[in-house]
């Protein structure tokens, strides 16, 4: 609901002094102050404070938490499996089906970690934060050697090679806006953003020969991170080619989503981030809250069992809240809700899908990708084309209440698409009903026959 970084910089001189710098430690201590008393306006009832490596491994990082706890803050210093692992369960928290090793990088640390089924498996955290390597990536070869060496302490790495590298930090989301803005990516979304290996060899290359006016002009670059992008693209690099990782995906959850996460009960940790995500959207927004899984249950019959099916119950969970728009502008207001929604659990097809099916049920038709149309194919454009128009007629034949799609049903019978309706609705079937009916049909390369 709220959020604020300082770029303290607590890890600057740690290699060098084995401290935490004065003007870092004062600028800490600054925002730590501002924080604690816009919690207390904002009366906080449950206030955490964490640190990692840097206060971690610091000679004086307890003078940084006795001085924390004089403004009232009770510090928990983290070791680092414990970080590495609430690293991890943060890209489980918004990429529930991920597979492979976690790559969290601070100024202090990077922690590996292997996820798979749900879980974490195995984790490690090494003293090569940002940074700790200030300067190794300009001697050839010092920064290999150094990480080599600390990936051999992890022998459970050798059995991770191979895999998805999934990357959390804001370093490397920093690194993720610099690969979209080279390739000319059309969807301005960090989060599931995907990368093939050969970006990280790509990104050390292009940000070596960059001066910071010409990564100024990246968007939504942030200026406090270009001092540590060398570092941080050269450390990538290294990773990408001592893994073997078989592609890289950026994570905007991390640690702070990854310590809520773990205090969840295990039955709402187990839910579609997604789908809960788009119900609640429903409850707040739409008309008939509880119309949009009836109506993907109505739908259903017309689809294939799972292709996308998860993508479509979001669609039509979705599918009444863009009412409250100018009629004029309902189709657009719902294709960014869709597609540039503050959603987790979707990668950039999902997001284009969810957005073309929104926009067609809220009469925009078939054109509305742009750009965008590169990132998906055309028969998945067509198929979320039909769960608009489906979703479009459900809900113009129903109302948007539940007892008239209780009642009727929908199915393909042969050549024809069938429109069932109890006798005592037979008088529902108006002309706008017929009109809808027919256009899904044609959509289907069907004939509209009403039973």
């Amino acid at each position: 609901m709220f959020n604020e970084k300082i770029m303290a910089g607590l890890g600057r001189s740690l290699d060098a002094t084995g401290a935490i710098p004065p003007a870092s430690m004062d600028a800490a201590l600054r925002a730590l102050a501002r924080f604690k008393l816009l919690s207390d306006e904002m009366r906080v009832e449950r206030l955490r404070t964490v640190a990692t490596a840097a206060v971690r491994d610091a000679a004086n990082g307890d003078e940084l938490l006795a001085r924390a706890a004089e403004l009232g803050l009770t510090v928990e210093l983290l070791p680092g499996q414990e970080e590495a692992e609430a690293a991890a369960l943060g890209v489980l928290s918004a990429i529930p089906d991920a597979d492979g090793l976690v790559g969290d990088l601070g100024g202090g640390s990077l922690e590996l970690t292997r996820i798979a089924g749900g879980r974490v498996r195995d984790r490690a955290s090494f003293p090569l934060g940002v940074l700790r390597i200030a300067g190794l990536d300009g001697r050839k070869g010092a920064l290999d050697a150094l990480v080599a060496e600390h990936l051999a302490r992890a022998p459970w790495l050798a059995s991770a090679r191979g895999l998805p590298l999934y990357l959390v930090g804001g370093s490397w989301r920093a690194l993720a806006r610099i690969d979209m803005a080279l390739s000319g990516y059309p969807l301005a979304i960090v989060h599931q953003y995907m990368m093939a290996p050969a970006a990280a060899d790509r990104l050390a290359r292009t940000v070596a020969q960059s001066s910071r006016e010409q990564l100024r002009l990246v968007p939504s670059l942030s200026g406090s991170r270009i001092a540590m992008l060398g570092e941080a693209s050269a450390l990538l690099a290294v990773l990408v080619r001592e893994l073997q990782s078989k592609s890289l995906t950026v994570s905007a959850y991390g640690l702070r989503e990854g310590l809520l996460f773990r205090d969840l009960p295990d039955d709402i940790r187990a839910e579609d981030p997604l789908i809960v995500a788009c119900r609640e959207e429903a409850e707040v927004q739409g008309r008939f809250p509880e119309h949009g899984e009836l109506l993907d249950r109505w739908i259903a019959p017309l689809f294939p069992k799972n292709t996308d099916a998860r993508l479509r119950l979001a669609a039509c969970l979705l599918g009444d809240t863009g009412w409250r728009a100018n009629p004029e502008f309902r189709a657009e207001r719902a294709f960014e809700t869709g597609a540039h929604g503050n959603w987790v659990g979707i990668d950039a097809r999902g997001r284009v899908l969810l957005g073309q099916a929104l926009f067609t049920a809220f009469g925009g038709g078939a054109g509305s990708l742009g750009a965008l149309a590169t990132l998906v194919g055309e028969n998945d454009v067509r198929r979320a084309i039909r769960w608009g128009l489906a979703i479009r007629l459900g809900q113009r034949l129903s109302g948007g209440v539940a007892g008239p799609l209780r009642r009727s049903s929908l199915k393909v019978e042969g050549r024809a698409l069938c429109l069932s309706l109890p006798g005592q609705d037979r008088g529902l079937y108006g002309e706008a009903v017929e009109k809808r009916f027919r256009q899904l049909a044609e959509a289907m390369g069907l004939e509209a026959k009403l039973v």
